[in-house]
């Protein structure tokens, strides 16, 4: 069955594209080009982020680390931690002060009681009675201790006169130890909501049999972890796979609680501590969750148990809201903390990527998990090849730097320095000029099919078969491309690097080479690098080419290089020479040696030098990125003895004035 696509224009709201390899590799263009290491460049774009060809943000780990620190100063501004006890305690005043409306009531009726003519003495007996308990009961009251603890275990033992406030009691109480114990386990379990006594008493039997699976573990025992969650799996909305999934969410949960215990002051430490020992140890349950803190404290030794925040916020925080913001701000610790020592893109695939997302919503989330997989993506697309530590541009990695670089710089190339070069006369060659002319005797039968077609059915009105004649005959003229070997001289001195021209000035030279390599494959392209000393630099290798940023320039030996190598080429000859200084350094049979400012010595060397590739053929084409007086006077001397240009230019528009060069001596129609 054939499939059908329907076209429309684009418009630019239309998506679909995002990063792939080719998009990464051109964002590492320059880091690869100042010392070719794609993990330094992956490294460098992982901290930093970048666009992709939507225009759309991805955040770098500068950009993830400082919303992590900003969202934990939020949440320390959030609140107070004794909000935790004025809940409590603005819900048993409400309690004490029902209590007394109780008392008053009361109290209004045996007064009524003992007061009315109708009331017979037994009504009179209990009336006094009942104000002698209202009585004892309000001076209870009066006796409350302060401290929350001891308020509630002063109630706890207090027969109440009011039912509401007694069941209004019971019910805090019922919330009091249900919060504490979801301070251990996820408070979004439905299971653990509203809780009967009853349902505590299964909580207890729940942490007993997970106590009894670490402790099994602890001595070499691996416990039966399908039956426990086929039992308890309702108090674990999660739905954990495997123990160490499970010991995971509650060493969180429960260091979050941890957390909130050491973030308060030691009179509330004593509260909370006496709070649970009051609420949770007649069911058994306080035992538990001590022991259960201890086991998972074993098991789980970097869980944060020792964290503590400074809360400094106005708002007061209830007690399940407390230990939310503690967890988060444990969570923030851990993730940036983990943050600040990737080093290896590889490495964010053990990023907790759901504990960003929800701290800091998707884009960052999805940022971090798209930079989890750059090395991964390169790889599949044969531009990298990585293992271990290690990781080096392939071949194909190389080829489409090169071609990055000269896109970039043909996009910048003004096309008013292209042109102009051109002659009116055609010639034999192999590269297509795309223009076409009627065939004469002596022409290369370079046939032009359609345009021969058309003519012959223009000639004939049309009709078929089609029949030709010698006048229909269209021919392609082609270019005559000027067979020439090309050796650059690149500066890679101290003064290259520190003053910004490096990166330029080889982005330029990996251009070149691919140019030539790919649109001048007869052409040879070779290439030199040289600070105190000077060396050969392979193709495979001018990616990694870095700069020791050592100091001298030693053109003499480059010149002599270069020469040798274009001695063993055919074709126009020419070099171009890539610096920023005059001659500092030279070569003989006892080494390299540098000597400054006293260069005089070094310069006549390098003109020697330059004379001899003269008598050689070979041009030498200057681009000067420095202006010192010495270096123009040195130039200068070299361009009247070799006849070659000199160029005074920046790093920015040197690819301009390389590639005008060059092109015009390539693409001349003759």
């Amino acid at each position: 069955m054939a499939h059908r696509f329907r076209y429309s224009r684009w418009d630019g709201t239309q998506k679909g594209f995002d990063l792939d390899a080719l998009d990464l590799l051109d964002k590492m263009a320059d880091q690869l080009a100042y010392d070719g290491d794609p993990l330094a460049a992956l490294r460098r774009l992982m901290q930093q982020g970048m666009q992709d060809r939507n225009g759309e943000h991805l955040q770098g780990l500068q950009d993830i680390i400082e919303q992590l620190q900003e969202k934990k100063d939020e949440l320390l501004e959030s609140g107070d931690l004794g909000g935790v006890y004025a809940e409590i305690a603005e819900a048993l005043d409400e309690i004490v002060d029902r209590e007394q409306q109780g008392l008053a009531d009361r109290q209004t009726l045996a007064d009524f009681q003992l007061h009315d003519p109708s009331s017979s003495e037994e009504d009179r007996r209990n009336a006094d009675l009942a104000r002698e308990s209202a009585a004892s009961k309000q001076l209870q009251l009066d006796m409350l201790a302060d401290d929350l603890a001891n308020r509630v275990a002063g109630l706890q033992n207090y027969d109440f006169e009011s039912n509401e406030a007694e069941e209004q009691f019971d019910d805090l109480l019922d919330k009091l130890r249900q919060e504490m114990v979801n301070n251990a386990f996820d408070q979004t379990s439905e299971s653990m909501q509203n809780m009967s006594p009853e349902d505590l008493a299964r909580q207890r039997e729940m942490m007993n049999a997970l106590n009894d699976m670490l402790e099994q573990r602890e001595m070499g025992i691996e416990p039966d972890f399908d039956s426990f969650m086929e039992e308890f799996g309702e108090f674990f909305p999660g739905n954990p796979q495997t123990l160490d999934e499970l010991l995971q969410q509650l060493a969180d949960q429960m260091a979050a609680a941890q957390a909130m215990f050491n973030s308060m002051s030691p009179e509330q430490q004593d509260q909370l501590r006496s709070l649970m020992d009051n609420l949770l140890q007649d069911m058994g349950l306080r035992d538990e969750m001590a022991r259960l803190s201890q086991n998972l404290q074993s098991a789980m030794p970097d869980a944060g148990w020792g964290e503590s925040y400074a809360m400094t916020g106005g708002m007061p925080m209830g007690m399940g809201e407390a230990q939310n913001a503690m967890r988060q701000m444990g969570m923030a610790d851990r993730i940036r903390d983990f943050l600040e020592q990737v080093r290896d893109p590889r490495s964010l695939s053990e990023a907790d990527i759901d504990g960003v997302r929800d701290l800091l919503g998707n884009d960052a989330a999805n940022s971090l998990d798209r930079m989890a997989s750059m090395v991964e993506e390169m790889e599949d697309a044969g531009l990298i090849h990585a293992e271990g530590s290690r990781m080096e541009l392939t071949a194909r990695g190389v080829r489409k730097l090169g071609q990055s670089a000269l896109r970039e710089l043909f996009e910048n190339l003004d096309p008013g320095l292209l042109g102009g070069h051109d002659i009116d006369r055609i010639g034999i060659g192999h590269e297509r000029s795309f223009q076409t002319k009627p065939y004469e005797f002596g022409d290369p039968f370079n046939l032009q099919i359609e345009k021969t077609l058309r003519n012959a059915v223009q000639r004939s009105g049309g009709g078929s078969p089609v029949r030709l004649s010698p006048d229909d005959f269209e021919i392609e003229q082609t270019e005559q491309s000027v067979a020439s070997s090309t050796v650059l001289l690149l500066d890679i001195s101290y003064s290259m690097v520190w003053d910004g021209r490096f990166v330029p000035a080889k982005k330029v030279a990996l251009a070149l080479q691919t140019l030539i390599t790919g649109q001048y494959p007869k052409d040879y392209f070779g290439l030199v690098a040289f600070n105190r000393e000077a060396r050969e630099v392979t193709a495979q290798a001018l990616p990694t080419l870095d700069s020791p940023q050592s100091q001298g320039t030693n053109l003499h030996y480059a010149l002599y290089l270069a020469r040798r190598m274009l001695a063993r080429q055919s074709g126009t000859k020419q070099i171009i020479c890539i610096t920023d200084g005059e001659p500092t350094a030279w070569t003989d049979e006892y080494g390299s040696h540098f000597d400054y400012p006293d260069t005089y010595h070094q310069q006549q060397l390098a003109l020697l030098e330059a004379s001899r590739c003269t008598k050689a053929g070979i041009t030498i084409n200057t681009f000067m990125l420095g202006d010192s007086r010495g270096m123009v006077h040195f130039v200068n001397s070299m361009a009247k003895i070799n006849r070659g240009r000199v160029f005074h230019t920046n790093p920015w528009d040197l690819g301009s004035y390389i590639f005008q060069d060059f092109l015009s001596g390539k693409s001349k129609i003759l």
